[in-house]
């Protein structure tokens, strides 16, 4: 796994073996950001980052002087894992939260202009994340709501979708406020 641009463009990180998260690949994660660096000023954004796993898209949005990142994952072997790269990197502004995504978003106060949700893709319910950032009003006007899924999964009937990309197996369906 590697950064792809940013302050840390080409770092590689390696996750340790127990770490059993599926991370985004970097040719899915490369096009999201190409397609990303044409729509958002990275530096003027606050980053939410769900089911983190190995932290891989935090690193991404960190590397690009993101405003703030807040990468949120509940086992705890990957949030120590993702605590302790962002102290290596001298991240600032990075809040490594160990915490459940579904009660995480029930008691978030905090809006941010942009979500990324990489849910397991065998999660039953995860599409539950489109449906709490909106009720919850965790988006700034304008923000975007990313949710990576597999291919199978289709979005498009939410009444706040707004655009697919496919790379590959991995599926980003957008959603704004």
């Amino acid at each position: 796994m590697r950064i792809i641009s940013g302050k840390y463009r080409g770092r590689t990180i390696v996750p340790p073996r127990n770490l059993r998260a599926r991370p985004t690949t970097d040719f899915a994660k490369e096009n999201l950001f190409n397609v990303l660096v044409n729509l958002v000023d990275f530096e003027e954004l606050d980053v939410l980052d769900l089911f983190s796993g190995t932290g891989s898209i935090s690193y991404e949005f960190a590397s690009r002087e993101a405003r703030s990142v807040t990468s949120v994952e509940v086992n705890s072997v990957h949030h120590n894992f993702i605590r302790q790269t962002a102290r290596e990197l001298k991240f600032e502004n990075f809040y490594a939260v160990h915490a459940n995504v579904f009660l995480y978003l029930k008691s978030c106060t905090k809006q941010f202009d942009l979500i990324f949700s990489d849910a397991p893709y065998d999660l039953e319910g995860s599409e539950e994340v489109i449906n709490l950032v909106f009720e919850r009003n965790l988006l700034r006007e304008d923000g975007i709501l990313i949710f990576e899924h597999s291919k199978d999964k289709d979005l498009s009937s939410h009444e706040k979708f707004w655009q697919l990309r496919s790379y590959g197996s991995v599926q980003f369906s957008m959603f704004k406020k």
